[in-house]
């Protein structure tokens, strides 16, 4: 009886165990070791959120887009690793990743991806027709993303359409329509994030030329600061000239400024082209979406901005 007893307790322990591994496998397939890109994509929505609904958006509307913005985000990571799969291996910084190591197969990924996308579908299909409708665009934009790199150089200002989607979404959830201006701030961040994705190409570049993946950073070459630092000065016009629109000042064109700053620190650290230090960089923009959005905030929140 001991001897059953035993078999079965070691039987549960090894199946918990083993159930213990494949979930931390899936954790680190979606990145939630990884936050940084969710946060990317945060910024720009919570931008939107706060200007469409005037400082003040609708509780279960950002509930919605908080949540939809992590399960994306998921998704779009596990669609990537499968489309990497046999890249990976071979890039220094990716070759831990659970499907370049072969630890999930990639019909797992792809499961994990649809279970993500559809509970995302089910919290947007409660908002209005016309964000359901941009909401399967921005399914389109997740999924095809990936397979990008192997036909164009230019796949981080496609990257910044996917992850600027939100913008004219939060829009249409929180008045109904687009305007002009959802649009020049879809632009600010699609310049914002070629710019990010850039230094984050910069850190792999060597094996990107090796392996034939493409990307801006390639496409740059030797001109690739002076090309960022072209695109970061668009990111703040295009920024200010969102402000102007919505007649911003005080608190926003602090924020602006400070990402300013920021921009040229990250100018500084990638200047040797380091990939360690051009990684930096990359991460650096998550205080650069906050300084923006401190500023949107803080000007509905001490009303320098009169509500129109």
């Amino acid at each position: 009886m001991a001897t059953q007893l035993n078999a079965k307790v070691f039987r549960v322990r090894t199946g918990l165990e083993a159930t213990s591994k494949r979930l931390e496998l899936y954790a680190r397939l979606v990145r939630l070791d990884r936050p940084i890109g969710a946060l990317l994509l945060l910024w720009p929505t919570l931008w939107a959120l706060w200007l469409a609904g005037k400082g003040h958006p609708d509780p279960w509307i950002l509930f919605v887009f908080v949540v939809g913005v992590w399960l994306m985000r998921g998704a779009g990571c596990a669609v990537n690793d499968f489309a990497d799969r046999n890249f990976d291996p071979y890039v220094v910084r990716t070759r831990h990743r659970p499907l370049a190591q072969r630890n999930l197969k990639g019909w797992e990924a792809w499961a994990i991806a649809l279970v993500l996308a559809g509970i995302a579908a089910l919290l947007v299909s409660t908002l209005n027709l016309l964000t359901v409708l941009l909401a399967a665009v921005a399914l389109l934009l997740a999924i095809s993303y990936p397979f990008l790199k192997r036909y164009t150089h230019l796949p981080q200002p496609y990257l910044g359409v996917a992850f600027g989607w939100g913008i004219p979404m939060a829009w249409a959830a929180e008045t109904g329509r687009i305007p002009t201006v959802a649009w020049l701030l879809l632009l600010a961040n699609v310049l914002w994030t070629t710019v990010y994705d850039t230094f984050y190409a910069m850190a792999d570049r060597p094996w990107d030329r090796q392996l034939g993946i493409k990307s801006t950073a390639l496409l740059f070459g030797d001109y690739d600061l002076i090309v960022i630092a072209g695109l970061q000065a668009l990111t703040l016009l295009a920024l200010l000239l969102v402000g102007h629109r919505l007649h911003l000042n005080g608190f926003y064109d602090a924020g602006v400024a400070t990402a300013g700053v920021l921009f040229l620190a990250q100018l500084n650290r990638a200047r040797e082209r380091n990939p360690e230090q051009c990684f930096r960089s990359f991460l650096n923009n998550n205080w650069v979406g906050l300084s923006v959005f401190l500023g949107i905030a803080l000007n509905y929140i001490l009303r320098l901005t009169p509500v129109r």
